[in-house]
């Protein structure tokens, strides 16, 4: 079983090298945007990649899922009509897509509040959307093979690309905000370059009406699931901007975003978690791998979730450039919904982690109610908690919609798919999270002393509570001690000797 946890580990670290990149330049680029725009244009760029996430969805309407679900199950020659079917089909409507947008752009741009001589802006939106589409299958087969290292290596490149670009275009050349949409598009198109030999090897050109009926049937419910998530996501900065002000928004929005460290961790788990459970299923103690799985998640999350509570308003203060701190001292007012944002994403990643039987029994019907249920508890939260206690509502609002989704789906999959979870430990580092955030907020010390002692006692309590000893910790070090040999020419009855 350790052999499992290493192979998790690993890919986990791999695929989180360029999603810590992405999420960290465009956390930093955010301050260059508003020092060389006027908020209008800031604006207008922040609202149409706020339609940018919504498209992505609707271009590929679950089939990058439903591609790593079947092409997980079928034979090597199989998996190829899995890729060329799904490939070719989003290839398809992707074009069409794509020329609906150019086409109705008069009609579009009032819609999305986007100026007239702003909508040019649509052309390059519209090809954005087009090669980014036609990345996802070919990067779900990378992940699928387990080639981590030249996944990472694309994303790495594309990111790079694109902050390369901004910063020419707009410093040297002087241009507006067409300068972020240009960089947008030329890093996409060198990832779709990068992955043509990758494509062209498991392409047939063949469309398989059978597997595209069987692809349609996995992938359609993610459609509005997607959409649903993307609410959750954004939906509490119009409504606050609505109940409050343009500051409010401002300060919550800053705040927000340091969740960042907390979605990271979410964000590489999954990378590695999708591929490995599908081709870990057949296995006989597979549930019982997953079960695990999910407490050292919860542990390790759990671990940056007081980590980050505690030090994080330090960070932000310290003085950087011309004596200026992190976030400016307008935003401090904010840092109290930093908890509650870090505990939501921590709660979405157990949602992450309990889509495994929903995936592997091929059950994704219930996925839309499940994220409608999460968006609307989200708006309803809001709405009633906004005009009560401001910011910390919003927040409140997120962490009850991915709360809600968690255990919705915990028992929608246990009717079909049981795993008994680690239910004793899973609740000894729950109480060991609720004792020293009481601590914490009980007794009024702000110094970083104190702190430090609060962060030792909770690793007291989880070794009190016998969530974590000495051997245990041994062992999670030596995950990170990856053998260099390939692990890639094993096959499931080999995997499965060594993990008894």
């Amino acid at each position: 079983m350790k052999e499992k946890f290493k192979e998790l580990t690993k890919d986990t670290a791999i695929y989180g090298i360029s999603t810590i990149l992405s999420r960290f330049l465009n956390f930093i680029l955010v301050p260059f945007y508003t020092n060389v725009f006027s908020t209008a244009e800031f604006g207008i760029q922040n609202t149409i990649y706020s339609y940018i996430a919504f498209f992505n969805i609707i271009y590929l309407y679950g089939m990058d899922s439903a591609f790593l679900k079947y092409a997980s199950m079928k034979e090597e020659r199989d998996s190829r009509t899995v890729f060329s079917t799904s490939f070719l089909f989003v290839l398809l409507t992707s074009v069409i897509f794509s020329i609906l947008i150019v086409s109705f752009k008069p009609a579009i741009s009032p819609l999305i509040d986007l100026p007239v001589k702003q909508s040019g802006l649509l052309n390059y939106v519209s090809l954005i959307l087009f090669f980014d589409a036609l990345t996802m299958i070919p990067f779900g087969h990378l992940r699928l093979i387990r080639k981590a290292k030249k996944f990472a290596l694309i994303r790495t490149i594309n990111i790079i690309i694109n902050v390369a670009l901004n910063l020419i275009l707009i410093l040297k050349y002087h241009m507006g905000i067409e300068a972020v949409f240009i960089s947008n598009l030329a890093a996409s198109i060198f990832s779709l370059a990068a992955l043509l030999p990758d494509i062209l090897s498991n392409i047939s050109f063949k469309l398989r009406l059978d597997s595209l009926k069987e692809l349609l049937k996995f992938g359609i419910p993610y459609l509005p699931a997607g959409l649903a998530s993307i609410v959750i996501q954004v939906i509490d900065r119009p409504v606050l901007q609505k109940l409050t002000n343009e500051s409010t928004v401002g300060i919550y929005s800053a705040n927000y975003k340091l969740g960042i460290f907390m979605m990271l961790y979410v964000s590489m788990f999954q990378f590695a978690w999708q591929p490995f459970f599908l081709n870990n299923a057949k296995l006989k103690n597979a549930k019982e791998i997953f079960g695990k799985v999910l407490t050292y998640f919860v542990l390790v999350g759990s671990i940056v979730l007081v980590l980050l509570s505690l030090f994080i308003d330090d960070l932000v203060k310290i003085q950087i450039f011309n004596h200026r701190s992190i976030i400016e001292s307008a935003y401090w007012g904010g840092l109290n919904i930093i908890p509650i944002i870090l505990l939501a994403y921590l709660f979405n990643g157990i949602y992450v982690n309990l889509t495994a039987g929903i995936f592997i029994e091929g059950k994704t019907q219930f996925i839309p109610y499940i994220t409608g249920l999460g968006a609307f508890i989200n708006i309803a939260f809001n709405f009633l908690l906004i005009p009560v206690i401001g910011i910390m509502g919003a927040a409140l609002a997120t962490l009850a919609s991915y709360v809600v989704m968690a255990i919705g789906l915990y028992f929608v999959v246990q009717n079909f798919y049981k795993i008994e979870y680690e239910y004793k430990k899973l609740l000894k580092i729950c109480i060991s999270l609720i004792l020293t955030g009481l601590l914490y907020y009980s007794v009024a010390i702000n110094h970083i002393f104190y702190k430090m002692i609060l962060f030792v006692f909770f690793f007291f309590l989880l070794y009190l509570f016998k969530v974590v000893k000495i051997s245990d910790v041994k062992s999670m070090r030596n995950l990170f001690r990856f053998d260099s040999r390939s692990e890639r020419g094993k096959n499931l009855s080999n995997t499965e000797d060594v993990i008894k």
